[in-house]
Parts: structure tokens; sequence; C-alpha cells
């Protein structure tokens, strides 16, 4: 029985293993790293997955995006520079293969600079605060029912909010309803940016007792 189901594990495996192409393997590796903190090895193999795959958005986006998130709280302004610019370099990628009016490239560009807001709001929020808002509105009329773009707007709107003293309490409603409709929620295609559930429960937890 046992050698029985030894060999239903080895067919399984194997069909699995021979159904994914080479991109969708070195797609889901780069992801096992990113999740496994290995952040600088998933950016240099979502940059080698994008070398191979010319006319594909997904792969630079994730390059662009890593390097936007890293940017957050660096404290080195050589490191945070070299990030930032490598970040744009993807994030130009993007806008060229995706398309300027794609919800997704405006909320990485607003991402983009809010990092910048984040590491000087003396140097950076007066110049870069009006077009983060424009960029989730943008985003937010593209795709109302998009709980990736809901979210984005909600948090940047909140943050806002909390920086002049303000309530939380229209944006609590916000996150709530991003996570209302992640339940329905099915990206549009084969890695697409995914809902991150957790972040919009804790933001709940932490701000909306």
């Amino acid at each position: 029985m046992m050698k029985i189901l030894t060999y239903i594990c080895i067919a399984l495996f194997t069909v699995t293993a021979t159904a994914q192409s080479p991109y969708e393997l070195g797609m889901n590796k780069a992801f096992d790293l990113w999740k496994d903190n290995n952040i600088v090895e998933a950016a240099n193999l979502f940059e080698r997955i994008a070398t191979a795959e010319k006319e594909n958005w997904i792969p630079v986006y994730y390059v662009s995006q890593i390097n936007v998130l890293k940017s957050f709280g660096e404290k080195d302004p050589t490191v945070l520079k070299a990030q930032m610019d490598k970040a744009l370099d993807f994030l130009n990628q993007v806008k060229t293969l995706a398309g300027v009016e794609n919800p997704y490239v405006k909320v990485l560009e607003a991402q983009y600079y809010t990092a910048w807001i984040a590491s000087d709001g003396m140097k950076y929020g007066m110049k870069y605060a009006g077009k983060v808002g424009t960029l989730y509105n943008e985003a937010l009329a593209l795709a109302p029912e998009n709980p990736i773009v809901v979210m984005g707007k909600a948090e940047w709107d909140a943050g806002s909010a909390k920086y002049f003293g303000k309530s939380m309490e229209p944006y609590c409603k916000d996150v709530q309803k991003a996570l209302d409709l992640s339940v329905d929620y099915t990206p549009e295609g084969l890695f697409y940016p995914k809902f991150q559930k957790e972040r919009a429960i804790n933001f709940l937890e932490n701000n909306c007792k």
C-alpha cells in the first residue's frame, strides 16, 4: 500500500512539475525567496526573469516594487538613492510594457513617491504628496472594486489624516471595504499582485478599535 501511495505522490509531483513552464518555476522560486526574506536574491531572480520575458510587465513590476519597499526606513542616503534609482528605472519599464492606465502601475508609482516622502517629509512632502493622492484617485477610477487599490488609497489617506491629527474613522471604513472586496477578488492573471489580507486586518486592529 505504501509503495502505491509513493508512486501516486511521485506521479502527482511529476505532473505538477512538468506542467510548469520555466517562467512559472522561476517566478515561484522568486516568491519563495521573498517569503523567506531573501529579498536581494528575489529581486535578482525577478530581474533575470524580466530579461528573458521581454514583453512581460509582471517580473519588471516586482523588481521595482522590491526596491521601493526596501527603501522605506533606509537611513543611508547613498543606498536609498541607488535603490530608488533602480526602482524608477524598472517602474518606467513597467509603464512602457503595461501602459500608464494600469491601476497596479499607478499604485506602484504612488508607493515610489511615498517612499521618498517617508525618507524626508520636510524635503519631499510638499513636492510629492499631491502626486501620490492623484495617482491613487486615478487608480481608484480605473479599478474601484480592486481591493489592492482601495487598500492603498485608504492607507495613504489614513497616514495623511494621522499626520494632521484627524479622525481615522473614515479610513477604517475604506480598509474594511477593501477586506470585504477581497473575499470575491481573483487576480486577473498569473502572478498578478495579490491582496495582503493580513495588512488590512492589522490596520483595523491597530487603528479602528
